[in-house]
């Protein structure tokens, strides 16, 4: 399997729309959101752009591709518009000898373990910051960032996780990281 690994769209059309040409361009057979799909939260700006009913019609067109975990800014209220589920806090994926544990980040994330064995993966979003770190437990955390809002001068961008590499792209396509898995 090929997925495709997206975070915190937080309601911006033009860059769910460049994720999901990017999604088509990869040619990947899941894509996966790890939460933060419609609202902005208290943190970030409003932009001009800002269309959570705009990312409702996108994401609702692509239904049959998504697994979605939900995000702090999810809320129930949310899965009564989006037609694929987004309220689970977190899902599980084999990929080949490696569990891969998806959660949005804001309650299990790197510094807050679930339980996971050595050599498996932790895939978060919530920071916004791209991230590709060996963790001392022998855990693998992979964070795609953020297409909208990315922070500490990391790229707008996702991940493509198959089960030999891990390569995180910008909305272009150009590799930013890639790690052998």
């Amino acid at each position: 399997m090929k997925y495709f690994v997206a975070s915190d769209i937080h309601g911006y059309p033009e860059y769910c729309r460049a994720i999901l040409d990017a999604f088509d361009r990869e040619n990947c057979d899941r894509l996966i959101l790890l939460g933060d799909l419609l609202y902005f939260g208290p943190r970030n700006p409003l932009g001009s752009t800002y269309d959570p009913k705009g990312v409702i019609a996108l994401l609702n067109e692509r239904k049959q591709d998504i697994l979605c975990v939900r995000g702090n800014c999810d809320s129930d209220v949310d899965q009564m518009v989006l037609e694929f589920p987004v309220m689970a806090d977190y899902a599980v994926l084999s990929l080949g000898k490696r569990l891969v544990y998806m959660t949005h980040g804001h309650v299990w994330n790197k510094s807050h373990l679930p339980p996971l064995q050595k050599g498996d993966i932790l895939l978060t979003g919530h920071t916004h910051v791209v991230a590709c770190e060996e963790l001392p437990e022998g855990i693998l955390y992979l964070n795609p960032g953020s297409p909208t809002y990315p922070k500490q001068d990391t790229h707008r961008g996702y991940l493509i996780l198959t089960e030999d590499k891990a390569i995180f792209k910008d909305l272009e396509g150009n590799i930013k990281i890639e790690k052998a898995l």
